[in-house]
């Protein structure tokens, strides 16, 4: 019969430091292993051609206009990276009230879509939903005085969910927050003879600190109106984050994502036991500026601090990371 822990012989019978003696045996009994699989690469996209910006708030971060971005997609293809989300810095004449350019068949996001399919066709693609990369007011929904407009939202969202994946998007992901908006995209989606199309549901988005970066990055932290705590969810809440999962699943995700990360990953194992679906975590841009700037000051050892960051995912019981250091891990690893 195998012991269990609480029966097991006491010292020296048992002594826990055999198994870390040795690197090969160090390996052996691993629990949990981080390999380029893991990751997706968020990716920011600009207008224009031969294009780089940096973003000032997240060192080592750069957008790309949409040819120069399709070569450092194959570069994450080529290092085993399955997958890239992309995310367009809309330019500010294009933003409106409405959202419109969401829609637009050949907006920035559906341009790269197009790009990466012909040059990358073997890698995942995936495309955020949400309508703040494109209002002027900075939000993921309609408005209307200042609330949010749940179901005139859901519209809005279905006619981008379509436009990017009738121009080859494989993963739709959805991270506006909106009550129905998994049901809605899906009906659409096989309504449309797109039923092959995958939906990965930001089910637990929080409504965090943490994303200031992001909104630098996308270009929607200066446009924002008020906050977004009517639709993103209450850091305090963990029963509620089941019951959003729960509600995307039955209307049609195939995976879902807790976001933020490593502040979250009580959220990230609670979701995993109970449902025991492919479920996702976002190394969000506040978590990433945090780990750089501690490097970058010498306060901390880059090589050991970001896989061990991203080990934590794995080990609370993440499938993948969304993470800015995609493409510097899968290069470590491969070395």
């Amino acid at each position: 019969m195998t012991n269990r822990p609480d029966t097991a012989p006491a010292f020296p019978a048992t002594r826990m430091r055999r198994n870390r003696r040795t690197p090969w045996s160090r390996a052996l009994v691993r629990e949990n292993t981080l390999t380029a699989h893991d990751l997706i690469w968020p990716v920011f996209v600009i207008e224009g051609q031969n294009r780089t910006e940096a973003v000032a708030s997240m060192p080592g971060v750069t957008r790309y206009s949409v040819d120069l971005l399709v070569g450092k997609v194959e570069e994450a293809a080529e290092l085993g990276i399955p997958a890239v989300a992309l995310f367009p810095n809309t330019p500010a004449s294009l933003r409106t009230v409405d959202a419109r350019e969401a829609f637009n068949p050949d907006n920035l996001v559906c341009q790269a879509v197009r790009a990466i399919r012909k040059a990358v066709p073997d890698i995942g693609i995936m495309c955020d939903v949400a309508l703040d990369p494109y209002t002027s007011h900075g939000h993921d929904g309609l408005m209307e005085g200042s609330d949010i407009l749940n179901d005139a939202t859901l519209d809005a969202l279905v006619k981008q969910s379509l436009v990017q994946a009738e121009a080859g998007c494989d993963i739709i992901a959805p991270s506006d927050m909106m009550d129905g908006r998994i049901g809605r995209i899906r009906s659409a989606l096989e309504a449309n003879g797109l039923q092959h199309v995958q939906i990965m549901s930001y089910s637990a988005k929080y409504a965090s600190g943490f994303y200031g970066p992001f909104r630098d990055a996308v270009g929607s932290s200066g446009t924002l109106v008020g906050d977004k705590r009517t639709y993103q969810m209450d850091p305090a809440n963990t029963d509620e984050a089941i019951r959003e999962v729960a509600l995307d699943l039955a209307e049609g995700a195939d995976m879902v994502m807790v976001k933020p990360g490593l502040p979250y990953l009580d959220i990230v194992a609670r979701v995993k036991d109970t449902f025991k679906v492919p479920t996702f975590a976002y190394q969000v841009s506040g978590e990433y500026a945090m780990i750089m700037a501690a490097c970058n000051n010498g306060w901390l050892d880059p090589k050991k601090v970001i896989p061990e960051a991203l080990m934590a995912f794995k080990r609370a019981g993440a499938d993948g990371v969304l993470t800015y250091f995609a493409v510097e891990v899968a290069k470590s690893l491969k070395a």
